[in-house]
């Protein structure tokens, strides 16, 4: 805080825009909405709010989810689709893990969630989760087995309510450039 890291991409987008690059061609990401809204006020004053209003800025996940809103069918989702947050996936995963008539007190939903949450933080599927030999012992010497099943379920159900997670919206956009390099040098030209 305070070194000067907004001022001087503030200033380095203006310029950016006052030398002829289009705002639709700039992609400015944060980690936090604050920073975001900061930004685009700041050069808003700048270069005016119309052409700041055009920029590509906000946190990776907001990004991330207008992307995937514009591109979603390739990846067999609806352009509407929900995005849950970790309210909404922890108790999707209470739901299985009671189907799965699991012991809640073994297999605790919140360490449930933050094993799939960090396999998707890594890149790693919930097919790749289940095949990966490391994994699966690191899970049997835990004690929890089943986790690369409750994954796999979780990813189904998920996808048949036409939802995605906060983590799926990154794990998503890295499939569908990974999928689809056309994608990928669309985003990336214009």
């Amino acid at each position: 805080a305070g070194s000067g890291k907004t001022r001087v991409l503030t200033y380095r987008i203006a310029h950016l825009i006052n030398n002829g690059v289009d705002p639709f061609h700039v992609l400015a990401l944060t980690f936090t909405n604050k920073a975001a809204k900061e930004m685009k006020e700041r050069i808003g004053k700048i270069i005016g709010q119309s052409e700041a209003r055009n920029l590509w800025m906000g946190t990776f996940h907001s990004i991330f989810s207008r992307i995937l809103r514009i591109e979603s069918e390739k990846l067999g989702y609806p352009s509407t689709f929900t995005i849950y947050d970790s309210d909404d996936s922890k108790n999707l995963i209470k739901t299985i893990l009671k189907e799965q008539n699991l012991d809640d007190k073994i297999y605790k939903s919140n360490i449930v969630q933050r094993r799939i949450s960090s396999a998707k933080s890594n890149l790693v599927s919930a097919k790749q989760y289940r095949e990966h030999i490391e994994i699966q012992k690191q899970d049997e010497m835990s004690k929890l087995p089943k986790l690369g099943e409750l994954y796999e379920l979780y990813t189904k159900r998920c996808f048949a309510a036409a939802a995605m997670d906060f983590d799926d919206l990154l794990f998503n956009t890295f499939i569908l450039f990974e999928k689809y390099p056309e994608v990928l040098a669309k985003f990336q030209t214009n």
